[in-house]
């Protein structure tokens, strides 16, 4: 399966948060470099672009992002947008998947191979599990979206290994590098791209006392959920200064460098 191209749409875990690489743009690398890379080496006029940004409800995404995508006629998108919708106090499901089922439809249109995601399963996370229920409705509506558009769902909620912390950043709310990688071999196993890609391996977990336990938990409290609680009571958001990473097609190579992609 080659395609020539990418665009990918979305938030932080489209962005590539908690996947730091100083010498790309905003710092980061994340599952779509790894994935566009892979294809990169496929198809000698391949063009990438990464529209995503942290931070943004599904609404903004589409607001932001769906067009210019549209401009950059892709034969494949990824999607993945609703997560930070679904954690806030309120939300309605209904309505937030109606759009997205609009949006599918206009991507599907064009003809693309589109990839969307479920949420993962909050079960294992004493923050977020009770909000279970909701994810499972929301993943439920995003199945049905896709079947009716012909777009192929990332089943993020069944992918049990990252129930494992070792895959996630340590704010707990993004995926770390490995996670990354895990989420590449993924993506590129679902297209049916052939790939040289391996999980990277895990820290050893080391035996904590229940008092190293508490000191962690009070560093990710001060340093991440208080900081997220402060941004949703002010209105504000992490990617209020953020720009898309790859706002046009490119080709991927060394790190930093992306130059135009053949039309």
């Amino acid at each position: 399966m080659f395609f020539h191209r990418y665009v990918a749409l979305g938030d932080s875990f489209t962005e590539g948060v908690g996947d730091p690489d100083p010498r790309r743009p905003n710092a980061l690398r994340g599952w779509a470099d790894r994935v566009a890379e892979v294809l990169a080496r496929q198809s000698a006029e391949f063009g990438y672009a990464n529209l995503a940004i942290r931070g943004r409800k599904l609404p903004a995404i589409l607001d932001e992002q769906l067009a210019p995508a549209l401009a950059l006629e892709p034969d494949l998108v990824t999607v993945y947008a609703g997560a930070n919708d679904i954690i806030r106090p309120k939300v309605d499901l209904d309505a937030l998947v109606g759009r997205y089922d609009e949006a599918l439809g206009r991507l599907a249109a064009t003809g693309a191979r589109v990839l969307v995601w479920t949420a993962f399963d909050p079960g294992g996370s004493a923050t977020y599990r009770l909000l279970r229920g909701r994810f499972a409705l929301y993943n439920e509506l995003v199945r049905e979206s896709a079947d009716r558009h012909g777009a192929t769902v990332v089943d993020f909620w069944r992918l049990r290994e990252y129930r494992d912390w070792r895959l996630w950043d340590d704010d707990r709310m993004h995926m770390g590098p490995a996670g990354h990688q895990r989420m590449a071999i993924e993506v590129l196993d679902i297209l049916g791209v052939e790939h040289d890609l391996e999980p990277l391996p895990l820290r050893d977990l080391l035996p904590r006392t229940r008092a190293e336990e508490l000191r962690e938990h009070a560093l990710w409290l001060r340093t991440s959920a208080a900081p997220w609680v402060h941004r949703r009571l002010t209105g504000r958001s992490s990617g209020d200064l953020v720009s898309a990473r790859y706002p046009a097609l490119g080709t991927p190579g060394e790190p930093g460098l992306v130059g135009s992609a053949p039309r």
